[in-house]
């Protein structure tokens, strides 16, 4: 109870340093001075008081010094006392801190008035995503077993992951498969069983070249609309001269188009509930069913 107590305590600058050390050492396996340094605009000094300070005051178990690594990394006792060590929770800290600027002076109060719609929950497992992420950073081959909708059984995969993408409704991981000989998508909730970690890999992101080469998704408004209606869409949408351009990468076409809601298969009725439509669709075609 005194330890709960004692957390409570800690002045709100250095929670979220202790924040910042916690989900660093527990998911990327390794923590320094800089980290915190860069994070935080404090000099290296200090960041290192930080970390002893977290260390002698409040968890005296959880990190050891690794000198090979140069860095800290969690203990095999490691037990988070100011982060949720749930693999969503992670997930959702990389969302947000992609959409927004690492700025901490008045981000309370500005929540205190902000709701957000949030999609469910796909149940991601720590024990699944941490091997990944490690795979992910050292291009290393991953042993999985994976479900799909053709294949509801789970069923062995020799993967090598580059990159964990977040659509807006969920998160996969572009991967080369060696099953298919091809760098894929997999959804991290139809991830089955303890991942093995299997060697380094040939097959990392330098090869995937759809993913390396980008394309524009250019979108407009509706052409049977009237002006006025045109107008409003293309204020609603920030276009310019009309339209809207979107450099994407070519392996993120189809997720870019689901964001805007645009089913290229089919045109609605009524130019109204369609709103917008993608021009250059043609030329994304090779990029929408891989």
């Amino acid at each position: 109870m005194k330890r709960q107590q004692d957390i409570k305590q800690v002045r709100w600058d250095l929670a979220l340093r202790y924040r910042l050390i916690e989900t660093v050492a527990w998911w990327e396996g390794r923590l320094t001075t800089g980290h915190l340094s860069q994070s935080f605009g404090i000099s290296r000094q200090q960041a290192s008081k930080d970390i002893n300070t977290y260390i002698t005051e409040h968890a005296p178990r959880n990190l050891t010094y690794d000198k090979q690594l140069k860095g800290y990394v969690p203990s095999k006792h490691f037990k988070p006392l100011f982060i949720d060590d749930s693999a969503s929770a992670y997930l959702h800290l990389l969302y947000q801190n992609n959409e927004r600027a690492p700025h901490i002076e008045g981000l309370a109060l500005a929540y205190a008035h902000t709701k957000v719609l949030e999609v469910p929950d796909r149940t991601i497992r720590a024990e699944i995503l941490r091997p990944l992420l490690k795979a992910c950073r050292e291009s290393m081959r991953l042993e999985v077993e994976y479900v799909s909708l053709a294949n509801p059984a789970p069923e062995g995969r020799l993967i090598a992951p580059h990159t964990l993408v977040y659509t807006g409704m969920r998160w996969h991981v572009r991967a080369y498969c060696e099953k298919n000989n091809q760098y894929r998508d997999f959804v991290l909730s139809r991830l089955r069983g303890h991942p093995e970690l299997d060697g380094n890999s040939e097959n990392g992101i330098d090869g995937d070249e759809v993913w390396n080469n980008e394309v524009t998704v250019i979108i407009e408004p509706d052409s049977r609309l009237t002006a006025a209606q045109k107008a409003i869409i293309e204020a609603d949408f920030g276009m310019q001269n009309g339209q809207l351009l979107i450099p994407t990468r070519r392996a993120l076409v189809k997720y870019v188009l689901q964001r805007y809601q645009i089913d290229p298969t089919k045109m609605e009725p009524r130019p109204e509930a369609q709103q917008i439509v993608v021009k250059n669709l043609t030329e994304l075609e090779p990029w929408l069913y891989n």
